[in-house]
Parts: C-alpha cells; structure tokens; sequence
C-alpha cells in the first residue's frame, strides 16, 4: 500500500521536481540524476513523510538539500566545469607552471608515504573531498574504522611534521 501511495505521490511531481533541478543544475542530465536521487531518498524516508502533509514540498526540500549537499563536495573538491580550452592557464605559453620548492609540502609528503597502506590510502580519499560514508562503502569498511584510521593518519602525521 505504501509503495503505490508513494508511486502516486511522485508520478503527479514528477515535471515539477524535473523543473526545479533545471532550475538549480542547468542541465538536464544533471537534473534528471538529481531527481532520480531525490526519489531514492523520498522512498527510503517514506516512513516519516507526515501524512495529510505537502508531498511536493517535502520532495523539493529533499531535492535542494541534496542539490547542496553535491555543490559543497565539489566546491571542496575544486571541480572545475570550464572547457580546458578556456581557462586562463592554457591559453597563456608564457607562464611557468613549474612547482616551487616547498620544504613543508615536500616533509609532508614524505610523512604520509611513511603511513601504512591502509592509513594511507583512507587518508588520501579523505583529503581528496570524499565523505566518511563514501570511503566506507568504496573500501568496504565500517564508518567507524575510516574515522580511526583518518584520526591515526593525522596523529602520525602531527608527530612527524613535528
């Protein structure tokens, strides 16, 4: 019963949570992916939709949380959306893109090369802007061994810098 009632619900706000995400994305790709995200969550939170309430405003603030939620992790990792043709760097021979000598970067590098594989690797997704959940599921580890490997990376890492 709860599944046709949600069926139902979401058929009839289909075009107008689509619209919205055109809206906040400017693509229609990216929309269709955000509202089939947004459906995902509306289903797997049925259970605490008020009933007698504003199916359409509940999906919606769903939908632009999760919108916001996206644009802070690519905000975080400096995702660029401009054609490689257009940015400033490539279009100028004349500057030296060379790295400086940076004996920090460099002692910090070091130092997380010495960190054990696992560490390692978990601590690089976690710098790389991916979220504790993320590295669970891609590493295949409870939430709480990602914490305590990250909060040991960055112990050892203290230590060593120090």
């Amino acid at each position: 019963m709860q599944n046709l009632q949600f069926n139902s619900y979401y058929n009839e706000n289909y075009n107008a949570l689509l619209n919205f995400a055109l809206l906040l994305t400017r693509s229609r790709m990216d929309a269709e992916d955000l509202v089939q995200d947004t459906a995902i969550k509306a289903y797997s939170n049925f259970d605490s939709f008020i009933k007698n309430s504003s199916f359409k405003n509940w999906a919606f603030t769903i939908l632009k949380n999760t919108f916001n939620t996206r644009y802070r992790k690519r905000k975080k990792m400096n995702v660029v959306s401009l054609p490689v043709e257009d940015l400033p760097l490539t279009s100028s021979n004349n500057i030296n893109i060379e790295p400086k000598e940076n004996k920090e970067a460099e002692l910090l590098k070091k130092s997380i090369d010495k960190l054990s594989p696992k560490s390692k690797q978990t601590f690089e997704m976690y710098v790389n802007g991916y979220s504790y959940e993320e590295i669970s599921s891609n590493m295949e580890i409870p939430i709480g061994t990602v914490k305590s490997r990250i909060n040991y990376a960055k112990e050892s890492l203290r230590k060593l810098v120090k």
